[in-house]
């Protein structure tokens, strides 16, 4: 038997190594820098519709913030799939299911978020929004990076 036959197989870098490599690396920071840009985008969509539902429609801020993120989501998946990770030749479905899963962590901690400053500190509906959206953002980032748009 040949040495080869006896070798295990390397497993793929650890989560730690892979966020490691990617704080090295320029195009991650061009791809934050756009995630960003994307986010902001979908911030504002995500805004507006929470404004409207939350506003004029009358809906509890709770419910406003779900449709808010389903209608960002949307925006967000299409832009970020086409320009932030530029990554057209992975499964478009299995990439939304991922970048679903990652922003439904987001969301719960927009949710937590957006209830302790509401409800805990009583700061205004719309800022309190604002700012859960951007506590949610990192996470989101790390999440799409390493394992929505991942290179296979």
């Amino acid at each position: 038997m040949s040495t080869s036959e006896f070798e295990l197989p390397v497993a793929a870098p650890s989560l730690r190594v892979r966020l490691a490599q990617a704080l090295r690396s320029r195009a991650a920071w061009v791809q934050l820098l756009r995630f960003s840009v994307v986010g902001a985008t979908g911030t504002v969509v995500n805004l507006l519709v929470y404004a409207v539902a939350a506003g004029p429609l009358g809906w509890d801020y709770r419910l406003a913030a779900l449709l808010g993120f389903v209608v960002a989501v949307t925006n967000n998946f299409a832009l970020n799939r086409m320009w932030t990770f530029q990554d057209a030749s992975g499964h478009a479905g299995f990439q939304a299911a991922r970048f679903v899963a990652v922003s439904l962590a987001g969301l719960a901690v927009n949710l937590l978020v957006l209830h302790v400053l509401v409800d805990g500190f009583g700061t205004g509906k719309l800022l309190a929004q604002a700012i859960a959206i951007g506590a949610a953002t990192p996470m989101s980032f790390v999440g799409n990076k390493l394992w929505s748009f991942a290179e296979r």
